[in-house]
């Protein structure tokens, strides 16, 4: 994207916090969101992910507004004053911006006309909105564009109209529900890169929701990951996929296979059909004693043809070319897959070979 405009993007963001909040619902004997606290960084990009009914939309309606937590507060940062409380304030009063699944465009206006809308509520002059939703536009890569029928853009193009929207206003805090969904896998992964940067151009301290955990790892600054209303761990990318803190999200972030292992100091032993295999370990936050399971990832693997180290011996039961790399599934002896990356010379599915340790850490996580 280029012709950012700091008249647009450049606005004070503020921190969201959210503070022991619980959100429950009448015949739901489980809370929806069950005493979550989490804090937002002015300018930082967090991603909320988890599977269905986690409470991800719950967490993001009660930022919004929408939805009043049954305990808890919601605060938000302005510099160096004390944070507010705006848990009981309306969504209006709050001046978040927020771009919606279904983006929520009107299809009787034209590009610039919806990208003015908010301003035009808030009483800002008509010359002054539609010259500021110029640059929010000019700002998205959608210059010149502005006087087209939003019916004749692509879906990529109504998403960054949505997006300029939602920043003409100078949010302090945008909110993003599921923004990439409704996109085609190709335009999908082009639209993670230009939405990080016109968040990070932006400035705006921005929490969104997605279920896909490639698309919170392209845009976010920080993960976290929910599972049935209660937070599991938010950390980096980096974190949550080398040194998960729980089973689930060993299971739920990257591809992996989870296998009972045994600490040996700061090596962890994994024994398999009678082989045991030492490897280094990551064991952030595992309390000794623990009964632990190995997480092995296609790249701490590797196949082995030869019987001078030793291995664990199995069958190649799929393949999988993925561009510099071709990822093999493997069923072991005692019955468990797994994967791994190799250069794609040698096995074919059918075919019995090695599978060993590659020299890299492997995460553990409590049992």
């Amino acid at each position: 994207m280029t012709g950012t405009s700091d008249a647009v993007l450049h606005s004070a963001p503020g921190a969201l916090v959210l503070e022991h909040v619980t959100r429950r619902y009448p015949g739901n004997p489980d809370p929806s969101v069950d005493d979550l606290s989490l804090t937002i960084a002015p300018g930082e990009l967090l991603a909320l992910v988890g599977a269905s009914g986690s409470g991800k939309t719950t967490t993001l309606r009660i930022a919004a507004g929408y939805e009043t937590p049954d305990s808890g507060r919601v605060l938000l940062g302005d510099g160096a004053a004390a944070p507010r409380d705006i848990t009981r304030e309306s969504p209006q009063r709050r001046g978040f911006g927020m771009v919606f699944q279904h983006y929520a465009l009107f299809p009787h206006m034209r590009v610039e006309e919806n990208v003015a809308f908010g301003l035009e509520a808030r009483g800002v002059r008509k010359a002054d909105r539609l010259a500021r939703a110029r640059e929010a536009l000019d700002a998205v890569g959608l210059s010149g564009k502005a006087e087209r029928s939003v019916q004749a853009l692509s879906g990529g193009e109504q998403q960054r109209v949505a997006l300029a929207r939602a920043l003409v206003i100078q949010p302090r805090v945008l909110l993003l529900d599921e923004p990439l969904s409704n996109l085609d896998p190709t335009l999908r992964q082009s639209m993670r890169d230009e939405l990080r940067f016109t968040l990070r151009q932006s400035g705006v301290t921005a929490l969104f929701v997605t279920h896909d955990q490639e698309d919170a790892f392209a845009v976010a600054d920080r993960v976290a990951m929910l599972e049935r209303g209660k937070l599991l761990q938010v950390g980096t990318p980096e974190t949550l996929y080398h040194a998960p803190a729980t089973r689930a999200v060993a299971e739920f972030v990257g591809r992996a296979a989870l296998v009972p292992a045994e600490r040996m100091g700061e090596r962890v032993r994994i024994t398999i059909d009678g082989v045991a295999l030492d490897a280094r370990a990551r064991h952030e936050g595992v309390v000794g004693g623990s009964a632990l399971f190995a997480v092995l990832r296609p790249e701490s693997l590797v196949l082995s043809e030869t019987d001078d180290v030793p291995s664990w011996r199995g069958v190649v039961v799929g393949r999988r070319f993925a561009g510099g790399h071709v990822v093999y599934r493997v069923t072991l002896g005692n019955g468990a897959e797994v994967e791994v990356m190799g250069d794609g010379a040698g096995a074919r599915e059918g075919t019995r070979t090695g599978v060993r340790l590659a020299d890299v850490p492997v995460a553990v996580v409590p049992a």
